[in-house]
Parts: C-alpha cells; sequence; structure tokens
C-alpha cells in the first residue's frame, strides 16, 4: 500500500517457492526472465487494490494496463511508473495481480520481474530481494471521521485511548505502538475493510499514507485526513520512507532502472501522483 514492513521467518523463506503461486491472477504459464535484460517482457507484481498507488478497473481508460491471466485492468502511480521503467527498457509491460504477502515469493521464485507495488526497502526485505532506487517519498498520516472526536487532533498524543488500525503486515500498524496509551486494533487486511469500519465506529482511526488519506476523504466526505505536527508525529528510518522497486539479487535490470528513474523529474513524480489520485475510481 507503501511502505510496508514484510515480516517474514527462516520459516516463511524456507516455504517461498510454496507460496510464491498464491494470491495471484496470473496463469500456470506466467513466468518472469529471472531479471534478465534479454525477455521482452517487463513482469511485474502489485496488489492492483490500494489507491492511488495501484487499483483494478474495468476498462484501459487512463492508460491502465490489462491484468495478465485475469479480468480488469491494473492503474495508478505504481502501474504508470512501471510503464515507464517497461518503456526505458524497451519491453512490453505485464502486470500481475498479487496479493501483499505473495509478492516477495513470487518474485523470489521468478514468477514476476519486478515489484511495483509501494514497497519500501527495509533491511528485513534486503536479505531476500534487492531494490532499485527511491521512486516515491512517503508521509504518514491519520484517517478520522470528519465529525468524530478525533477531528481537531494534531499531534500522536491527541490519539491517546483511540481504536487505531493499519493494514495487515505494513509498517503502518508498526507505528501505531509509537502513540501512548492507543488502544491498537487488530490489523486488518485492506482499506475498503478499515473505512467500512471508521464509518461505522468500530475503530476511531487507522494509518495511512497521504495520498490514500486524500482519496478516502475525496471519495466520503465523512472521512477527514489529519496530517501531524512535525513535532509530534511517526519516526521513520530513510527505508521506511521511501518506497523502491523490487528486484531479484543481482538482477541485470538494476542499473538500468536506476539510470530510467533517474531521468523522472521530481515535478514529473507529483504530476503522476496528481493524476492518480484524480483518475482512481471513486468506488475504492
Amino acid at each position: 500500500m507503501t511502505v510496508k514492513t514484510w515480516k517474514k521467518t527462516m520459516a516463511a523463506l524456507t516455504g517461498l517457492f510454496i507460496l510464491a503461486g498464491c494470491g495471484n491472477g496470473a496463469t500456470d504459464d506466467s513466468s518472469a526472465a529471472n531479471g534478465s535484460a534479454d525477455s521482452e517482457t517487463f513482469v511485474v507484481g502489485m496488489e492492483a487494490g490500494y489507491p492511488p498507488f495501484n487499483w483494478t478497473q474495468n476498462d484501459d481508460s487512463n492508460g491502465a494496463v490489462k491484468i495478465d491471466g485475469a479480468d480488469g485492468y491494473a492503474n495508478g502511480y505504481d502501474v504508470q511508473m512501471a510503464q515507464k521503467v517497461a518503456d526505458g527498457l524497451g519491453k512490453e509491460l505485464v502486470i500481475v495481480k498479487t496479493e501483499w504477502d505473495g509478492l516477495v515469493p513470487a518474485l523470489v521464485s521468478s514468477k514476476i520481474d519486478a515489484i511495483v507495488a509501494g514497497m519500501s526497502p527495509t533491511e528485513e526485505r534486503k536479505e531476500a530481494i534487492d531494490f532499485s532506487d527511491s521512486y516515491y517519498t512517503t508521509e504518514l498520516v491519520i484517517v478520522v471521521k470528519a465529525d468524530g472526536a478525533y477531528a481537531d487532533a494534531k499531534a500522536l498524543a491527541d490519539f491517546a485511548d483511540a481504536k487505531v488500525t493499519a493494514q495487515l503486515n505494513t509498517l503502518h500498524y508498526d507505528v501505531i505502538d509509537q502513540i501512548a496509551g492507543v488502544q491498537k486494533q487488530p490489523a486488518m487486511d485492506s482499506f475498503t475493510s478499515m473505512r467500512v469500519a471508521l464509518e461505522s465506529g468500530t475503530i476511531d482511526a487507522y494509518v495511512s499514507e497521504r495520498p490514500e488519506a486524500i482519496s478516502a476523504s475525496a471519495a466520503n466526505p465523512a472521512f477527514k485526513m489529519i496530517e501531524l505536527d512535525e513535532a509530534d508525529t511517526f519516526e521513520l528510518s530513510a527505508a521506511d520512507s521511501e518506497i523502491a522497486i523490487g528486484l531479484i539479487k543481482d538482477s541485470d535490470l538494476k542499473d538500468q532502472i536506476n539510470e530510467i528513474l533517474s531521468g523522472i523529474t521530481e515535478e514529473e513524480r507529483i504530476q503522476m501522483m496528481d493524476e492518480a489520485i484524480q483518475n482512481q475510481p471513486s468506488a475504492e
């Protein structure tokens, strides 16, 4: 969803090849080029369910890409960034829709060439895969009800006693522990679930990234994004605040991808995110 922390164990690493095919919409004969520069395709894995970074839609409008082996088209900031990379590599972009926990296993087992899914290059992940240079820098915020008890919050301290959650297996969920006195709720598997829980009052707030929070409040005026004061906000490492492309160890594509990313200006990246926010389906 970006900036997400994969909680791996040695047991999970042992099962990478078993898990690699789980949760994606690819056909059985879908395969990546093991990060090779020789392949004619650039096979990218993503959730296609984390707007405005990535989502699923019904047609190819606004530059959406058909999802391999499944119904629907993928679009969003990640898709457009992946398209720029594919174009720079002179390859055809192929999108494989994959559950979050299946992305790294899919990459390690060569089901995909790259992960472009709002993933941060944490030290834990670097033990299993490599990363490109950053293509986005994140800002964590909190989403609340616009007419709720926390609508005027400005700092982490204001969320003492609040029932707060975030997406399963993400940095968003981990940083909730930085809120003193918080009532940390069980993690949820999707932002759709969190929005439903927030509107129903099951939770008081959820942690997200700024683009998703803008999307949530734009889609539903009952929601409000809380941007925290710099003096009392979440503490993030550089690795946690950056988003990069995940690649298999010693990928032949890494240097080429970094060169392509270096040619995309900050202004272009901002415009891409603004367009993603504008184009995302309101149903998301």
